[in-house]
């Protein structure tokens, strides 16, 4: 009867270590996105697109430890849902690569920007993730670091669509404005994610101190 008492039996190691691996992967693939941004080469767009379905397969595994296990350490709904923004803020990553090639979109500096800003708040929800058993009150500190950059994301796209709708407005110009609008708001949404696992994470501390 081993297997049913493993039912309810916490994983916590299972799941902070999926977890972990999905923040791990997901700053591989935003490093791959902030190359792309200065040099939008096949090669860093196949670097998004390979930690994109690493990380899908890691969070399936995920899913599957969640719906295996009666009794978690953390509540699943937060799991889930963490697991989820760490998710998309990759998705958003490759998608906004696949736009940018569909749309015959070269990077600019604001993009350039905006890249970076994703990158930093990857590396600051890893170091949650990796802190947050043993040292939450630190994990919570990464967090907040996280969502710092969601702020700074915010004033970036401000000003890269006051620039961008300051410029020539001849019918060519419109369609690439229109371009760049979608892709910025792309990026913008993306620093949302990282946000919301900002959130869950301060969430799971205060739960589990």
């Amino acid at each position: 009867m081993s297997w049913f008492n493993d039912l309810f039996k916490p994983k916590q190691d299972n799941f902070m270590r999926y977890l972990t691996r999905q923040a791990e992967i997901g700053v591989v693939g935003l490093q791959g996105l902030a190359a792309y941004m200065k040099d939008p080469s096949e090669e860093n767009e196949q670097r998004v697109n390979r930690a994109e379905k690493e990380a899908d397969e890691v969070r399936r595994m995920l899913i599957d430890e969640l719906n295996r296990t009666f009794v978690t350490p953390i509540d699943r709904e937060d799991i889930n849902s963490l697991s989820r923004a760490v998710d998309d803020l990759l998705d958003y990553a490759h998608s906004t690569v696949d736009e940018m090639t569909i749309l015959k979109l070269a990077p600019n500096e604001h993009l350039s920007l905006m890249a970076q800003l994703l990158l930093d708040a990857s590396k600051e929800l890893h170091l949650a993730l990796q802190r947050l058993e043993a040292h939450p009150t630190v994990a919570s500190e990464h967090a907040r670091q996280a969502k710092r950059f969601e702020n700074e994301m915010e004033k970036a796209y401000r000003r890269a669509i006051a620039e961008l709708f300051a410029g020539p407005t001849d019918p060519a110009s419109i369609v690439k404005m229109l371009k760049l609008r979608e892709v910025y708001r792309h990026l913008s949404n993306a620093a949302d994610r990282a946000d919301e696992a900002g959130n869950l994470i301060n969430d799971i501390v205060v739960k589990t101190t």
